[in-house]
């Protein structure tokens, strides 16, 4: 084979795999059942990490909040920070973006921290008062469980641990988050 139909397979094999990837994570998002309406205005402000499952780049980070907040063209500003080690420990912030998946829906929404590279966040619960919500992805390793307040009522926790058990994922994955009580 010359180089020219080796690079042309190369490129056809490569986008197959993209379209096949955007097709199972568009069939993975249907099945979450995401909740019906976000009103990412209300959405917007400061949330804290109640229960996580483990994953590298929150390794050992406690206290953890996520910040969002509105930016231009639509965007989102998203600011990360936990304490490392410690509830007393060093300060640690990632600042990321978020836009509304090409679908439009504002319960499916992509965030990057670097670069280019986009990941799906999804709200699967989120309260009425959005006052707690369940956040997954299309990969069943990612899931959170935020609340407006620093701690969230037995009740209301028990029952987003439910409901992720029901979407399948592997709840005895999660673990607590410790919190600071805000400053008044």
């Amino acid at each position: 084979m010359n180089k020219i139909k080796i690079l042309q397979l190369f490129i056809t094999s490569a986008l197959l795999i993209l379209v096949s990837t955007a097709c199972t994570s568009s069939q993975k998002i249907k099945n979450m059942q995401l909740v019906d309406e976000v009103n990412l205005d209300r959405f917007l402000g400061k949330w804290y990490e109640i229960a996580r499952f483990p994953h590298s780049f929150e390794k050992g980070l406690v206290g953890v909040t996520a910040t969002y907040e509105q930016m231009e063209k639509g965007k989102i500003k998203v600011i990360n920070q936990g304490y490392k080690d410690s509830l007393d420990g060093d300060l640690k912030t990632a600042i990321g973006k978020a836009k509304l998946a090409k679908s439009g829906n504002p319960a499916h929404l992509k965030v990057s921290f670097f670069w280019i590279f986009y990941a799906d966040y999804l709200i699967l619960e989120l309260g009425d008062n959005y006052d707690y919500a369940l956040i997954g992805s299309t990969s069943d390793k990612y899931l959170w469980i935020l609340s407006r307040t620093p701690q969230l009522d037995d009740n209301t926790y028990t029952m987003l641990v439910q409901k992720a058990k029901d979407r399948g994922y592997d709840v005895d994955k999660l673990s607590l988050v410790p919190q600071k009580e805000p400053e008044k």
